[in-house]
């Protein structure tokens, strides 16, 4: 049996989805003559990024602190 993903690998592939869908829907409208539309959703794809950048934890910074803690 599976054990549940935790909330950020789940957080993490949401983001991931997202961006990706974006950016399909943003080559989809731009290719069937919808080009304005196209650029605009495509812009989401960043933003959508930063967002879990922004928003989701860093492993690197996780590991970081936590070696730090060991030392003290």
């Amino acid at each position: 049996m599976r054990s549940p993903a935790s909330p950020v690998t789940t957080a993490r592939w949401l983001i991931g989805v997202a961006a990706f869908l974006s950016f399909a829907l943003s080559v989809i409208l731009y290719f069937t003559g919808d080009e304005q539309a196209g650029i605009f959703v495509g812009l989401w794809v960043p933003s959508i990024l930063a967002l879990g950048a922004f928003v989701l934890p860093r492993r690197a910074m996780d590991d970081k602190d936590h070696s730090a803690a060991r030392r003290s």
